[in-house]
């Protein structure tokens, strides 16, 4: 009975970060694309250097390795990796020291938009198919129109 609360405890221990965990055909399309002759060209023009991509191959590894036998180190190195790879993509935005972040929106945030977007927006299908939602216009549905290519 031991075992099986230790395992409970285990699962939970990843509540926190297991949602990072992506698909593991995502890690190895990654790592196919990194190394595709494709991406190396594009790798070589704009770098002068082709990049590491045995990140994409450990994280490919290691997510077959937690989903086949729930191997909780390959799990923590995974999440890890996504962590590292969340802040690198978010850098710019955390070490922005030009505009000031928002506490609220604006007062006004929610104001009628000006009368030449409003006449832009009359004959927009959005604003048409809202309406026939609404039940303001009937709805329009001409079967002649559509196309369907097979």
């Amino acid at each position: 009975m031991s075992n099986v609360n230790e395992a409970e405890n285990k699962s939970k221990e990843f509540l926190d970060g297991e949602w990072m965990i992506r698909s593991c055909d995502v890690y190895e399309d990654e790592y196919s694309d990194c190394t595709s002759l494709k991406a190396r060209f594009n790798q070589y023009f704009i770098f002068g250097e082709y990049i590491d991509c045995s990140q994409w191959k450990r994280d490919a590894d290691n997510c077959v390795r937690w989903k086949e036998k729930q191997d909780v180190k390959s799990a923590k190195e995974l999440i890890e990796s996504e962590r590292i790879r969340r802040l690198q993509r978010l850098k710019g935005h955390y070490s922005n020291n030009v505009w000031t972040k928002r506490t609220e929106p604006p007062k006004d945030w929610d104001k009628p938009l000006p009368n030449y977007l409003q006449k832009e927006y009359e004959h927009t299908y959005l604003n048409i198919k809202a309406k026939e939602m609404k039940g303001e216009l009937p709805p329009s549905f001409d079967a002649s129109t559509n196309c369907a290519i097979l």
